[in-house]
């Protein structure tokens, strides 16, 4: 285990919110192309996985890029669900192969599948070990037809759980973190916020006043600003480091 403050000693904190996929459950790319050899062989589609995935991939990760306008968060566009887009990426990789395909099952068949994914190893026990001392929350980018159920099915409970859907906003929107703040009725000054991405939790975690917590279990480089208050690559370090500053 290893941890890094960067901003010097934290203060304790009255709650604690988490990111879910790759953060309290592995979201591997993997995943994504079980689901899509799934698709290929009900539809009997004719390409590979890596292909599907590939094509499927560019146009998912251009929503990404225009669903929120840091600039001006209050003009981005309207809302989508990611079963919405998800669905609209098929579609568009249909229609640039010719294929006379079933876009809605397929954005159904990978909605549902993010109801699948595999807990961390540490995430239960630290969970645990933080139940009770601080209030816990959730918000993770996500549908809650696949967050709360992949939730439910390790038994992990918390105070306040939020998905973009039910915000109605992505992070790293500054919305998405009120709306987390305003479920777990606690001040952001009180608040760390655990994700794993420095773009939508640590940017996003910074810009609303939190405590930004990254998780990086990879070993990878901080690349950008804002860099994290604290960095660590077991959840399990959390709770050592409130021992360690009197919680």
């Amino acid at each position: 285990m290893a941890v890094t403050l960067r901003s010097g000693q934290p203060e304790l904190p009255e709650a604690i919110a988490f990111d879910c996929y790759d953060t309290l459950f592995l979201n591997s790319h993997d995943d994504w192309k079980a689901s899509f050899a799934e698709i290929i062989e009900v539809q009997s589609l004719p390409l590979t996985p890596d292909e599907f995935w590939t094509r499927w991939r560019k146009y998912e990760v251009n929503f990404r890029k225009i669903r929120t306008d840091l600039g001006r968060p209050y003009n981005s566009p309207p809302f989508k669900s990611y079963r919405q887009a998800w669905t609209e990426c098929f579609q568009q990789v249909f229609d640039d192969l010719n294929l006379d395909a079933d876009a809605n099952a397929a954005g159904d068949r990978a909605a549902l599948h993010m109801t699948d994914r595999p807990v961390f190893p540490e995430t239960v026990e630290a969970l645990a070990l933080l139940k009770g001392r601080v209030k816990l929350g959730v918000f993770s980018n996500a549908d809650d037809e696949g967050l709360l159920p992949l939730l439910a099915s390790e038994g992990l409970e918390f105070d306040f759980v939020a998905s973009s859907q039910s915000a109605q906003v992505y992070k790293p929107a500054l919305a998405a973190f009120e709306h987390l703040y305003a479920g777990l009725e606690t001040d952001p000054k009180n608040i760390w916020y655990v994700g794993d991405k420095l773009f939508d939790d640590v940017l996003g975690g910074y810009r609303s006043g939190a405590t930004t917590v990254w998780i990086n279990r990879n070993g990878e480089e901080v690349d950008r600003e804002p860099e994290p208050d604290i960095e660590i690559n077991d959840l399990r370090e959390i709770s050592e480091i409130l021992k360690h500053i009197g919680g």
